[in-house]
């Protein structure tokens, strides 16, 4: 086994953590504050190359493995979480869809904006009505003549309202099967089409400085070039597509849990009580081994769990795993965080407040922990 890392992604790393701490730290508290997205900070995201990592080079990626990007989204999200969401849900969900499923000619027109950073595409999924349920969709599409006309809505849809955004790609049932299912088929959708409205969501609680929209469409006409691989194919696309998606948010619960441990860390050291560093109380050091612990498993599996999808292995029951395992460990170790900080944690002043708000989401996107413990469960054969 060789768990060294390779010349680029170690490059990544230091790269990504570099424009990490100089343009977004500085800015992160402020941005958080207002709930702004920042175009400035995400195009910079663009220049840098990370929107284009796993992007072959044909159209304009870089062509790495995906434990690089993962590595990106951990460096991310070490420092914000808003800016970490902004990447995977524009990767993962965006950009990765129209990469596997889409037609050459839909790849040639959409990937190099999008891999460059200068547009952004959202995932059309969740519903009002279907969340966790994801094939409770009631987004339908109605072929008329030459045209689908799509009626229906999605919600909390990251990347989907932004100034930035070009469209989202979206499922909707297109007819009933023989035994009654739902036939489920995608769409791409492009902002400013007829009847297509984009509402951004605010009063988060988490994520902030990233973009969160409602989705409307009222009569949307689109044409059959518009359809995303094969009719009928759409949830087995949006499945696929999650598989890895999770992998994505597995690295912001393991930057979260990183960058809530180092600022504990720094501050058991230098916060004095009845005559020494907090850090040298055993009840506080060992807290802080226990999170370094638990950062470390994480990472060991994480980068497994992508070392399977790098190799053309099954990895979808260890990207559950993943996800749900670097979720808790974020929430466990941002609560210890501020633990560790006293009343100073509950000021937005420190950076513990934000990543203990942030890591919340974590539990609850891209499939519940409950549902990913459902997807381990029946591949152990429960």
């Amino acid at each position: 086994m060789d768990f060294e890392l390779s010349d680029d992604q170690k490059m990544i790393r230091e790269t990504v953590r570099e424009f990490a701490e100089k343009r977004i730290k500085p800015a992160a508290h402020e941005l958080d504050e207002k709930e702004e997205f920042s175009e400035e900070i995400t195009r910079g995201m663009g220049e840098l190359g990370i929107f284009g990592i796993i992007v072959p080079e044909e159209y304009g990626g870089q062509g790495l493995d995906y434990a690089s990007y993962v590595i990106a989204v951990e460096e991310l999200a070490r420092v914000d979480g808003s800016h970490a969401a902004t990447v995977a849900a524009g990767v993962s969900l965006g950009i990765a869809p129209l990469l596997y499923f889409g037609t050459e000619e839909q790849k040639k027109k959409y990937l190099p904006a999008l891999t460059r950073g200068e547009k952004l595409f959202a995932f059309g999924l969740t519903e009002p009505e279907a969340g966790s349920d994801s094939r409770g969709s009631k987004t339908r599409a109605e072929k008329k003549g030459n045209d689908w006309v799509i009626n229906g809505s999605k919600i909390f849809i990251t990347n989907g309202s932004a100034d930035m955004n070009w469209g989202s790609i979206v499922q909707t049932v297109t007819d009933r099967r023989e035994d009654g299912s739902p036939e489920f088929t995608c769409f791409i959708l492009e902002k400013g089409t007829p009847g297509f409205t984009q509402k951004t969501m605010h009063k988060k609680l988490m994520w902030r400085a990233s973009n969160t929209a409602e989705l409307y469409f009222t009569d949307v006409k689109v044409p059959d070039s518009a359809m995303l691989g094969k009719r009928g194919a759409g949830s087995r696309q949006m499945l696929k597509t999650l598989d890895s998606g999770r992998l994505s948010i597995g690295a912001m619960g393991l930057g979260c849990a990183q960058g809530a441990y180092e600022a504990a860390l720094s501050y058991a050291k230098q916060r004095h009580q009845f005559g020494k560093p907090l850090s040298r109380f055993q009840a506080i050091s060992f807290k802080l081994a226990n999170m370094a612990l638990k950062i470390e498993h994480a990472r060991t599996f994480l980068y497994k769990a992508c070392w399977l999808r790098d190799t053309g292995k099954p990895f979808g029951t260890e990207s559950a795993m993943a996800k749900l395992y670097c979720s808790e460990v974020a929430k466990e170790v941002a609560d210890e965080a501020v633990q560790i900080h006293g009343g100073y944690g509950l000021m937005k002043e420190f950076d513990v407040e934000r990543f203990y708000r942030d890591q919340r989401l974590l539990q609850i996107g891209e499939g519940t922990s409950e549902i990913q413990r459902l997807v381990i469960s029946r591949a152990i054969g429960c």
